[in-house]
């Protein structure tokens, strides 16, 4: 029996919405674990909710369920939709939220979330899908009921992918663009940490070059640096400061990396 969902969502923590969805998982079953992963992706961000799944999911539990929430075109004709991908299950609106897993990884199954006996209600609010069709979808999934009979079968290659310019290799230059700003204003590209290995390497852009390093500290404070994180992609950085508000930088804004 699959007996953990985690949550991803841009509710934030001010109001009751989070609250709400944990609420009806328990109304199902109140012995599922659930996980935060985390609510505070930037309201209607798909980029930066898209990034978080790629970078969760190596850490799911196998069998875990994800129900991930930051979804713009709620109460639109987006579909809901449950996909597996390995071993773990997503219930997602189909915008894109899926698309840096679905790079790496190819889905195995795919449903459309049509069949209403598994939402909370018949009648769903057109702007809390969350609460009454993913989260309740999600607890029926990690329930053990099968990824079939919460909808229709769907072909996982329509899917929706998010558009993200690509990395190119161009000679000895990898271009590529900024694809997550964490909290603490680190600017995450979209290049690899395999791209960079055992290379002397710096980040290139309008501005001049930034030197690579292995830590935040191998720069002095307030001094930029660039270097792969934890997350395995090249990032550019301010040891002790905010890279994001220092360079102006934005999602897609367009790095290389020469070396």
């Amino acid at each position: 029996m699959r007996g953990i969902v985690a949550l991803l969502s841009d509710f934030g923590l001010q109001d009751v919405y989070v609250g709400v969805m944990k609420a009806t998982i328990a109304q199902i079953n109140p012995q599922i674990v659930v996980i935060d992963l985390t609510h505070d992706i930037p309201p209607q961000n798909i980029a930066a909710g898209r990034f978080c799944l790629l970078n969760a999911y190596p850490y799911l539990p196998s069998e875990t369920v994800c129900v991930a929430v930051v979804d713009p075109g709620v109460g639109s004709d987006r579909r809901g939709v449950a996909v597996q991908v390995g071993d773990r299950y997503f219930v997602v609106p189909d915008n894109g939220l899926l698309s840096g897993i679905l790079q790496q990884e190819e889905a195995i199954a795919a449903v459309q979330l049509d069949n209403a006996q598994y939402w909370r209600t018949e009648s769903p609010s057109s702007t809390f899908h969350g609460r009454d069709i993913f989260a309740p979808a999600g607890a029926h999934l990690a329930n053990g009921v099968p990824l079939e009979a919460v909808g229709t079968a769907i072909d996982p290659r329509s899917l929706v992918r998010l558009a993200l310019p690509p990395v190119e290799y161009v000679g000895e230059e990898i271009r590529g663009c900024v694809q997550y700003i964490d909290r603490f204003g680190n600017l995450m590209s979209n290049i690899p940490a395999s791209a960079v290995a055992g290379k002397s390497w710096s980040v290139k852009w309008q501005g001049g070059n930034i030197a690579s390093g292995f830590t935040y500290s191998d720069r002095p404070v307030g001094e930029l640096i660039a270097l792969v994180g934890s997350h395995g992609w090249v990032e550019v950085a301010v040891n002790g400061g905010n890279a994001c508000d220092l360079l102006g930088w934005d999602y897609g804004f367009p790095l290389s990396v020469i070396g």
